[in-house]
């Protein structure tokens, strides 16, 4: 198992550029399936699920030409349905949970798909229901057979329709919109996600020569066209690694500069990490961090405790919570984190207690943290990595911490950051790879 060793409590300084967001990422590459013509993407971030993506696609048929390291060309003319029956399918398509946004556009084009039961983050339930509810809404009809733990789904004719998801799924939305852009008729869908990710998704959809009206509200209509052409596509900057690496330089005290962070579309998540008291400035379209010896968690207006929770867009991303949790250790004041839509992802936190962080974990969703004002750094301890985000969590409380601190799983962190001890390296941090 491989694992990053830090020393932390050292000041980092420089620049740093986002990698392409992952989130997008899984959706774009997906809609690539939806024509035959060749299509464009950049900013594709080098990590192990969108590389997994990449060559699931390639498996499927799909011709793929890097062009250079965040460039890719795709072309979906000649799809090989018959790998949907293969081993080699179930073991790749398990291992990933975002190979469920595959179907949609399978469904649109060839009216039919398999998908084995996506795996992914042990961060609670994330039901699947939403996807195919809405592909049963468009008239396709799937079976679950849970000796295989494949999901085959037919479609020969999808039809639009009114749809009300039953949560604003942002894998969901996109999902059934890339199912809808080929049915016959119009789709209405209601309580849709309206992500910037999504936003990118039905632009992307639009240049290609489908109809989507509504884009970045929650009630989108697609009237259904014959066919979709090929287009170029750039990826947003990962708003999760904008909010990571303002959350990195206040805890290590770091004069940090993110660049080309696409300001507009970060909705609240720099107006959050400001009530933490962290100073941040808008310099052209980048972030600038000044090294901070303390800061201070804001309160609300009568006084009470500053409560932080996660929201479907636009409120506050739940990606970003364990990040608030963690700077909010070295902060102070004290601020109540509540993870309302998931229910484990809060239990990375008996490692930052071990480090000696104060926090009371008052149940699956809520952990008060009481903040040490930097009067007492964290001390560096052994670790392993539960999931993605609290892994970079973890990460970024062992590169303040006091001595050495080891994480292991870091599979798990590397799923979703491109390079990052290289990049962390170049800001000056001590972590090499064990």
């Amino acid at each position: 198992m491989n694992a990053f060793e830090i020393r932390g409590g050292k000041p980092l300084k420089g620049e740093i550029i986002p990698q392409g967001a992952k989130n997008e990422a899984l959706q774009i590459l997906s809609a690539v399936l939806l024509t035959p013509e060749k299509v464009t993407i950049s900013n594709i971030p080098d990590i192990k699920d969108v590389n997994k993506l990449i060559e699931l696609l390639g498996d499927l048929g799909v011709e793929v030409n890097r062009l250079s390291k965040d460039t890719y060309e795709f072309t979906a003319a000649n799809i090989n349905l018959e790998f949907f029956q293969s081993q080699t399918f179930k073991a790749k398509g398990g291992s990933l949970r975002g190979s469920i946004m595959i179907v949609g556009p399978l469904l649109a084009r060839f009216g039919k798909a398999a998908i084995p039961k996506p795996g992914g983050d042990k961060i609670g339930r994330r039901r699947l229901d939403t996807h195919f509810l809405g592909f049963e809404k468009l008239g396709a009809k799937f079976i679950y057979n849970a000796e295989t733990n494949f999901f085959n789904v037919d479609a020969t004719e999808l039809k639009g329709t009114f749809i009300l998801l039953d949560e604003a799924s942002v894998t969901g939305t996109a999902n059934i919109v890339m199912a809808a852009v080929l049915a016959k008729g119009t789709t209405t869908i209601y309580n849709a996600a309206c992500e910037p990710y999504l936003q990118q998704l039905c632009k992307m959809l639009n240049r290609m020569g489908a109809k989507i009206t509504g884009i970045g509200s929650n009630l989108l209509t697609i009237e259904g066209v014959e066919a979709l052409g090929g287009t170029e596509h750039r990826l947003l900057p990962d708003m999760i690694e904008i909010g990571s690496f303002i959350g990195l330089a206040a805890m290590t005290e770091s004069e940090i500069t993110i660049k080309n962070v696409c300001y507009q579309e970060l909705g609240i998540i720099p107006d959050v990490f400001k009530r933490l008291g962290i100073k941040m400035e808008l310099r052209g379209d980048d972030i600038f961090i000044p090294a901070q010896k303390s800061y201070e968690i804001d309160t609300f207006i009568d006084g009470s405790i500053l409560t932080v929770a996660d929201a479907p867009w636009p409120g506050f991303t739940p990606d970003l919570l364990s990040i608030v949790l963690v700077v909010a250790t070295q902060a102070k004041g004290s601020v109540l984190i509540h993870q309302k839509m998931f229910e484990s992802r809060l239990f990375f936190v008996d490692k930052l207690i071990d480090m000696g962080a104060q926090i009371i974990l008052c149940d699956p969703h809520r952990a008060t943290v009481i903040g040490l004002d930097k009067k007492y750094q964290l001390k560096g301890i052994e670790m392993t990595s539960p999931d993605i985000r609290a892994g970079v969590s973890l990460l970024i409380a062992a590169l303040s911490a006091s001595g050495r601190s080891t994480i292991y799983n870091i599979e798990q962190i590397e799923r979703g950051y491109q390079d990052i001890d290289t990049r962390l390296r170049a800001l000056g941090a001590d972590i090499r790879r064990i």
